[in-house]
C-alpha cells in the first residue's frame, strides 16, 4: 500500500471533518430520514429522497478521510531541524527571474493542496522542481505556457 505525505495541520483538519461528520451531520441526517418517513409514501417523497442523497455522500465522505488518514505519514516539519534546503514542508518564497514577482508557496499533501491559498502539492511541477534546492538557486518549472525560472529567496520551517 503507498503512503502519502501529509501535514500535522492537514491530518488535523480532516480528523477535525471526519469528527464533524461522525457526531453531528450522521445524527442530523439520520433524524431526517426519520421524519421524512413518518410523512407517508416514499416514492413522492422529496424530503426522504434528499436526506438518503445526504447520507451517501456523508458516508461516501467519511470512507474517504478514513482511507487518507490510513494511508497517510504525517510530517511535522517543526520537528525537523532547518537545513536550509526546500523539503515537504517548507515554504518557500520565491522570485520570478523574468519578471522579479514575488510569490510564496508552502509544499504540502496532495489532499491539503489549494492554490488560492499558496499551498501547492509535493507532486506539482513547481514543487518538484524546487525539492532539494537551497536559498539562492534558481529553479526552472516547465509550465503549460514555456519554462518559468525562479530564484529561491528564503525557505521557511512554519
Amino acid at each position: 500500500m503507498q503512503k502519502y505525505p501529509m501535514t500535522v495541520e492537514g491530518e488535523k483538519a480532516l480528523r477535525d471533518e471526519l469528527e464533524q461528520l461522525k457526531k453531528v451531520d450522521r445524527p442530523r441526517i439520520v433524524a431526517a430520514i426519520a421524519e421524512a418517513r413518518e410523512h407517508g409514501d416514499l416514492k413522492e417523497n422529496a424530503e426522504y429522497h434528499a436526506a438518503r442523497e445526504q447520507q451517501g455522500f456523508c458516508e461516501g465522505r467519511v470512507q474517504d478521510i478514513e482511507g487518507k488518514l490510513s494511508t497517510a505519514v504525517i510530517i511535522d516539519i517543526m520537528s525537523m531541524p532547518p537545513s536550509g534546503k526546500v523539503i515537504f514542508g517548507t515554504t518557500v518564497k520565491l522570485i520570478n527571474v523574468e519578471t522579479d514577482e514575488e510569490i510564496a508557496y508552502k509544499i504540502v499533501g496532495q489532499d491539503e493542496a489549494n492554490v488560492k491559498i499558496n499551498k501547492i502539492s509535493v507532486t506539482s511541477p513547481i514543487a518538484r522542481a524546487l525539492i532539494g534546492k537551497e536559498v539562492g538557486d534558481v529553479a526552472v518549472v516547465k509550465a503549460p505556457g514555456g519554462d518559468v525560472e525562479y530564484e529561491i529567496d528564503d525557505v521557511l520551517h512554519i
